[in-house]
């Protein structure tokens, strides 16, 4: 009998380490964050990859999305997605570097153009928001992904709106961020200019952003709700600027307004209307 009674004690802890199995399994997250479509919600400006378009070129990149203008040698609008699949150690690469995917012949920005303009080079996509892999770091780098920025405007503004959006990731959300500039002339360090490198560089009287903020999850254009955050920010291109990034915030409908670009047009239009009208009131740190 003993061999049968040992058969049967060990057949009933096997059960129940299988169900414990089971349960811990069943406990775990089925949803990881990702690195999803960079340009989900929508094509801000129809741009195109095409030479009959040098003022709306599309560049694709695996970091990024952007809408490229040859005339101005800058983007028009760079797109991006962030979760903390984009976030890792991978150390700053500082290797500003010309954009060798530009189609032939057209002027390819360098990382010289901006010196002594008392003009930052700006990113739309951080470098902070690609730390993952060197080689994400090292695409923010590309001159086709910068604007020129008056210094207090990027190091401080921006920077202060940037960290914000990579603690809302640490918070266990994932964003879509837009990010652009418009206009002509701007107040860097040594004054107003209103072009760089021979007239091959416009510098933008403003810069803006559109953050839509969501929890980790899938189908992520279809999770968002009228009630899902949209933070909108339009600063001008001064560097005179407050730090304080939430004193510009404005309404995606303003944005559209002042650019002309169509912003989250992959959302139903009813949901576009709610979200797109109202400015964000809430936290900034």
């Amino acid at each position: 009998m003993k061999p049968l009674i040992f058969r049967a004690a060990t057949l009933a802890l096997l059960a129940l380490v299988a169900v414990s199995c089971t349960k811990t399994d069943d406990a775990t997250p089925t949803t990881a964050a990702g690195r999803d479509d960079n340009l989900a919600l929508g094509n801000p400006s129809g741009a195109v990859a095409s030479l009959s378009s040098p003022t709306n070129y599309l560049l694709v990149k695996d970091q990024y999305t952007l809408s490229y203008n040859r005339d101005q040698g800058k983007p028009n609008w760079v797109s991006w997605h962030l979760s903390s699949a984009w976030l890792g150690s991978a150390p700053r690469q500082d290797d500003f570097r010309a954009d060798a995917d530009l189609p032939s012949g057209w002027y390819q920005v360098k990382a010289t153009d901006y010196s002594g303009s008392g003009f930052d080079r700006g990113h739309n996509c951080p470098s902070a928001d690609r730390t993952s892999t060197v080689a994400d770091n090292s695409a923010t780098f590309l001159m086709s992904n910068m604007m020129p920025q008056a210094p207090q405007n990027n190091q401080q503004t921006w920077a202060n709106l940037e960290n914000y959006a990579r603690t809302l990731v640490d918070a266990g959300n994932e964003l879509y961020i837009v990010c652009g500039s418009y206009g002509r002339g701007g107040t860097g360090s040594a004054g107003y200019e209103t072009t760089l490198a021979g007239g091959k560089v416009t510098v933008p009287a403003r810069c803006w952003k559109v953050l839509v903020v969501l929890p980790v999850g899938s189908n992520d254009v279809s999770r968002i709700t009228s009630s899902t955050r949209v933070i909108a920010v339009n600063t001008p291109n001064d560097n005179s600027l407050s730090s304080s990034w939430g004193s510009y915030r404005t309404s995606v409908d303003a944005i559209e307004a002042a650019t002309g670009y169509d912003l989250l047009s992959a959302l139903p239009s009813s949901l576009q209307n709610t979200l797109e009208a109202r400015a964000d009131t809430g936290p900034t740190n």
